[in-house]
């Protein structure tokens, strides 16, 4: 990101190079990446804890799984803020310049490649709720429920862990000046099929299936009004399916650039060799990392309750979101049977207490 050679001592006895080939692509952006990554991180980490505890509020509130994705979703980019972001772009390359253990250096790889498999693959299961809710709803009643979200949670983030360790062996493309071997090969390709070619394909299906079921539930709404009585108005595309789009939306178009760099640097040129290619996965870096700063932005754009969230949280004040709607449907049935109770008997006092009607007042006792 910098200009200086970031190969660390160790790294050239092992590689056994001249000095004259130890010079590698230089950064053009200068401390531009540096500045860029310490404004992405100020704001990201404060506004991903805001939607955290926003987002933490609701899931308690409503009972529904659809925050506890969110959730997970959210957690994942604050892991990915702290490990990419603040320990590899930051400390790392502008302040240790790389000169750190081989060991600590592999070590930190594997724990962002996890970290950055996790923010990714937390979409899915929230892409994966929101097909069945809108295509198979009967069965989304049945399946989605908060205690199977945490336990779907639990084994994508285990499922993350796992599959950053073989980064463990990633090869640095600044500091390596060798062409890629075999195993870069096999790790790149890895690598860009986990955090792009295969998720993005489960959205664009997904995704493509939502659209599609709710077109034509709108072509039948309209063929019921025009050769039928009037009905009810057809279903549109809600908020949180529209939030979903735009989620997987950003997520593809900011990894793109990421994705195509690397596969250039293993078979045309290095990032090492050419500073094009240098200055292209920066920027590519760059791009990439602002998706885990602007979910908090769509989320506040698209949901009404989550800007009441956001508020409460802000003002420091706690409560029902809705006074009016504070009892759920999936309330348990002992707090159903005690509101019952109480809205029972609250009836009876209010018609004890109103004056009778004049008919009712005619009527023989």
């Amino acid at each position: 990101m910098i200009d200086w050679p970031n190969v660390t001592a160790s790294g050239r006895q092992e590689l056994g190079l001249k000095p004259e080939e130890l010079q590698k692509s230089k950064c053009v952006l200068g401390f531009i990446p540096v500045i860029y990554y310490s404004i992405l991180l100020c704001v990201g980490v404060p506004v991903n804890i805001l939607t955290a505890v926003a987002l933490s509020r609701l899931a308690s509130r409503t009972k529904k799984a659809l925050y506890y994705y969110l959730l997970a979703v959210t957690g994942s980019d604050i892991l990915s803020q702290l490990f990419i972001i603040f320990v590899g772009f930051l400390l790392e390359t502008a302040v240790f310049h790389r000169d750190v253990p081989a060991l600590l250096l592999h070590s930190v790889s594997a724990a962002e490649f996890a970290a950055n498999h996790a923010s990714i693959w937390s979409t899915v299961p929230l892409t994966v709720d929101r097909y069945v809710a809108l295509c198979h709803p009967l069965l989304h009643r049945q399946i989605s429920y908060p205690a199977r979200a945490r336990k779907i949670i639990a084994v994508v983030l285990m499922l993350s862990l796992a599959s950053g360790v073989p980064f463990f062996w990633w090869s640095d493309m600044w500091r390596n000046s060798h062409p890629p071997t075999a195993l870069d090969t096999v790790l790149i390709w890895t690598h860009v099929t986990i955090i792009y070619f295969l998720p993005c394909s489960i959205f664009l299906v997904l995704n493509s299936l939502i659209i599609q079921t709710l077109r034509v539930r709108q072509r039948q709404q309209r063929c019921q009004e025009e050769c039928g009585p009037k009905s009810a108005p057809p279903r549109r595309l809600g908020k949180t399916t529209a939030m979903l789009l735009a989620i997987t939306s950003v997520f593809s178009v900011l990894w793109a650039p990421r994705t195509i760099v690397v596969i250039y640097h293993l078979y045309v040129s290095s990032v090492h060799r050419d500073w094009r290619v240098h200055l292209a996965y920066d920027l590519s870096n760059m791009l990439a990392m602002l998706n885990t700063a602007v979910n908090f932005f769509l989320y506040c754009f698209v949901s009404k309750p989550f800007r009441g969230a956001v508020r409460d949280v802000v003002l420091l004040r706690g409560g029902p979101l809705y006074p009016r709607r504070a009892l759920p449907q999936q309330q348990a049935p002992t707090n159903a049977s005690i509101s019952s109770l109480y809205s029972g008997n609250k009836q009876r006092s209010q018609r004890d207490s109103t004056p009778l009607s004049p008919r009712r007042a005619r009527k023989p006792s």
